[in-house]
């Protein structure tokens, strides 16, 4: 029973906070203002509004500011790590090679990921 209750207060809090924060409103009077408003949405999906070169200049941007910042991360992660070996003795030498693991994965899932992205652009060029 205690239970129900705090479920059904936590149903009215959230239906509130919606309510609050995502206020519905009338735009349509008519049909007509219906069918004006759903023209003017698909018109906003028509495909020549979209300017390609400046989207293409994005994802490059993107791809180039990642890619960097992963390659930065991997070098630096790396130093990291073979200082700490050359460092260690053979026990810690040891847990630093179990390391090595989860850094090469990561490492190929963000260079992976980077060719992938690089692939599917040019493919859809």
């Amino acid at each position: 029973m205690r239970t129900l209750t705090k479920n059904i207060i936590f149903l009215i809090l959230f239906i509130l906070l919606v309510l609050f924060f995502f206020p519905t409103e009338n735009y349509a009077d008519t049909i007509d203002d219906t069918f004006k408003g759903a023209d003017e949405f698909v018109n906003k999906g028509d495909l020549s509004t979209i300017n390609t070169q400046e989207l293409k200049n994005t994802s490059d941007f993107i791809y180039n500011a990642l890619l960097a910042v992963g390659m930065i991360g991997a070098v630096i992660v790396g130093i990291i790590l073979g200082i700490k070996y050359m460092m260690a003795n053979s026990e810690d030498k040891a847990v630093l090679k179990e390391t090595l693991t989860p850094y090469i994965i990561s490492c190929c899932v963000i260079f992976g990921a980077f060719a992938i992205w690089k692939l599917v652009i040019n493919i859809l060029q």
